[in-house]
């Protein structure tokens, strides 16, 4: 059972992992920032902000697991909560100068998310949700739009930079959402697309290729917001998934059939 104060000691541990972001920010070197893979980097402050959180998540729960983006597994036992921990979502923006970033942590409880924080450092922005008691930004309760299909929707989206093989199923999924829609945008923070929709500010949501950190924390807020979270089979399991769509449930059905439209063209790339 997790304790009443439960999210604030999450923000506080969010909160720990922005400082060493702003310490950094616009102050890093190239010889700072490396690429992991194609297009996905990773940089010295995205070390430190992890290095905080974990230290931080040690003396407050020292029995918690953590599972973080870049430092993988800690303290693996089997049964106590995990940490699902994005220390910097949004690197490339953060590498490149531009202003939109979170630090993104979810609390899971045998499977389940149960906590989430998003916070936007630079903004000064918390986004928080506990599962069955609602979603809140910067205090104020969070519902999603009330959107009611997709014609005129504001979409965000992402690409699947990390799996090439799905650009060309992603872009027919793109092009049949915009022909109905009034705009996608393209951000480049997943956790601050969930929190966006969970807010009403974007209408809907859907990417490809996520990890269970880019996902774990602004799903909850979106579930807990109102909308509709699913893999893009409309399964439930998108930790696990990581192809995901969410957003009001007019807004949801319609994306949720123009991806089923192009499902054998996009599965077949996944395999």
């Amino acid at each position: 059972m997790l304790p009443n104060d439960f999210l604030d000691q999450v923000e506080a541990v969010a909160r720990a992992g922005a400082e060493p972001l702003l310490r950094h920010w616009r102050r890093l070197e190239p010889g700072q920032v490396t690429e992991k893979a194609r297009n996905d980097l990773v940089s010295d402050a995205d070390r430190a902000a992890e290095a905080a959180i974990l230290a931080e998540v040690a003396r407050r729960f020292p029995d918690h697991q953590v599972l973080s983006e870049e430092a993988g597994w800690s303290r693996q036992s089997g049964t106590s909560p995990v940490w699902i921990v994005d220390p910097l979502d949004g690197t490339t923006n953060y590498v490149q100068g531009f202003p939109h970033f979170a630090v993104s942590i979810g609390v899971a409880v045998d499977g389940r998310v149960e906590a989430g924080v998003v916070l936007d450092p630079l903004k000064g922005d918390v986004f928080r949700a506990a599962r069955g008691r609602g979603a809140w930004w910067n205090g104020a309760q969070c519902q999603v739009s009330r959107q009611g299909s997709l014609d005129g929707a504001l979409l965000a989206t992402g690409f699947p930079f990390r799996a090439l093989e799905l650009l060309d199923p992603y872009l027919a999924i793109f092009r049949d959402a915009f022909r109905r829609c009034k705009g996608i945008r393209r951000p480049g923070s997943a956790a601050l697309d969930f929190a966006y929709t969970a807010c009403g500010i974007f209408d809907g949501f859907f990417e490809f290729d996520l990890q269970p950190w880019d996902v774990a924390a602004g799903a909850l807020l979106v579930e807990e917001a109102g909308g509709v979270v699913t893999d893009m089979d409309g399964g439930t399991d998108v930790l696990a998934n990581g192809h995901v769509l969410c957003g009001p449930e007019g807004v949801h059905r319609d994306l949720l059939e123009i991806v089923q439209r192009h499902r054998s063209w996009w599965a077949e790339a996944a395999r």
